[in-house]
């Protein structure tokens, strides 16, 4: 008599656990008939000796975690879908209408495109927006995954025809990879070297046309060969206040988030110009307004919900402030070594000039300089301190026309080639 899972109701589904394997990451596991029922106290009720729970205090059962979290599928809600609904960049958008309307004309792939700028700004969109507009499947990698010729080979071989390929990260890709990729998006055209030694032997592969989109944090690593191969170079710019305010406007609508125009305009003043950054100060803003008041997010209930995650009113956050406190305070403004200030705010000398100085130096609240980083006046006034004086500048003393002392000069020096007044030259 065979023994197997019990059956399931009409509709039901059955999870690998029913089939006597594991459960999926991310999957629920349905209770066991055969164990007792949960005995966990109702809320207000003491937990009893014995329990983790405190007494009068409700005992909550951890909930299972979605597989791709809450933030990535917002993150992918609130990405337009086309050019016309993506805010800012208004002379990106034009150009890039421009190429994509002439390659639909045509009908053919659209030319290369590189996208430049800082983290945040909208260059995985734009690529999702380009596949979107020439209505072709998009592939995504990055730089970091390419570091074996073969690896890219392998990615561009699998292609079809007028497909988008997004490279993000495209600085960080080895230099033969990076060499290999000059044919591909050049000729359409691959050499595959198979074998070593004198069973060595060269394949050459025919690719489809398709598009490359590449996204780069740091367009100056990237090879002049590289960079001359793609046919439009787009430099994604920092958002004004005005525009993080749509920004903000159009995501709290998908959110179906109460807001009004004053707690827009308090979010995007602390969003560092960045919408990425606006997108998840607003999800925080919303968490706090729900819980603590009505749900309606005003510029009383940001300003609070933006105190409790430490971003002030320039969008200085806790690292940026302890930068700039350590500088002020530890340093007397500086000038102090990168390294140096590393130490002093207990992070790594990447965080510091990768995260925390590149908004500083935006907001001239910090300069780089030949000693190192200084403290600017303005940063002095941030938080409210006075500079330390400046030493008095002495100037050298000047000598006189006629080889004479000048008048700072002290008595007992001898005017140069000279001797002292009223002495005789020939005294031993």
């Amino acid at each position: 008599m065979k023994t197997g899972p019990p059956p399931l109701h009409p509709g039901a589904r059955r999870t690998p656990g029913d089939r006597g394997g594991p459960p999926l990451p991310g999957t629920a596991t349905p209770p066991d008939e055969t164990q007792p029922p949960d005995e966990t106290p109702a809320p207000g009720r003491d937990a009893g000796p014995g329990r983790d729970a405190a007494p009068g205090r409700e005992r909550r059962r951890p909930a299972a975690a979605p597989a791709d979290g809450e933030d990535r599928v917002t993150d992918a809600a609130l990405r337009p879908k086309d050019l016309d609904g993506f805010i800012g960049q208004e002379r990106v958008r034009e150009q890039l209408d421009l190429v994509l309307r002439a390659a639909r004309r045509r009908g053919a792939a659209a030319d290369h495109v590189l996208l430049a700028g800082a983290p945040g700004l909208g260059k995985t969109t734009l690529a999702m927006i380009i596949a979107a507009e020439m209505e072709a499947p998009l592939r995504v990698t990055s730089g970091p995954a390419i570091q074996h010729p073969g690896d890219l080979a392998a990615v561009l071989a699998s292609l079809t025809g007028g497909e988008v390929l997004f490279l993000d990260e495209i600085h960080r890709m080895s230099r033969p990879a990076e060499e290999m990729l000059y044919l591909a998006m050049e000729d359409f055209r691959v050499d595959v070297v198979g074998g070593t030694g004198l069973d060595a032997t060269a394949l050459s592969l025919d690719l489809p046309p398709f598009t490359l989109v590449g996204a780069t944090v740091r367009s100056g690593l990237l090879l002049p060969p590289l960079r001359d191969r793609f046919g439009f170079t787009a430099h994604m710019e920092f958002y004004d206040p005005a525009e993080l305010e749509r920004v903000v406007h159009r995501s709290a609508r998908l959110l179906e988030v109460e807001i009004d125009p004053a707690g827009a305009a308090e979010i995007a003043g602390r969003s560092r110009g960045t919408p990425r950054i606006a997108n998840r100060l607003l999800r925080r803003v919303r968490d706090y307004a729900q819980v603590t008041a009505d749900g309606v997010v005003t510029r009383r209930i940001a300003a609070a919900a933006l105190r409790v995650y430490e971003v002030d009113g320039r969008g200085l956050d806790r690292l940026d402030r302890a930068v700039l406190h350590a500088l002020l305070k530890l340093f007397d403004g500086g000038p102090v070594g990168l390294s140096t200030l590393a130490v002093a705010v207990g992070e790594e000398r990447e965080t510091v000039a990768e995260v925390a100085e590149p908004f500083l130096v935006r907001e001239g609240l910090l300069a780089r300089t030949p000693r190192g980083r200084i403290a600017t006046p303005a940063a002095w006034a941030h938080f409210g301190l006075a500079p330390p004086p400046e030493p008095p500048r002495t100037a050298p003393p000047e000598p006189h026309r006629n080889g004479a002392p000048g008048p700072d000069a002290r008595p007992d020096e001898p005017p140069p080639g000279g001797s002292r007044p009223g002495g005789d030259r020939n005294r031993p």
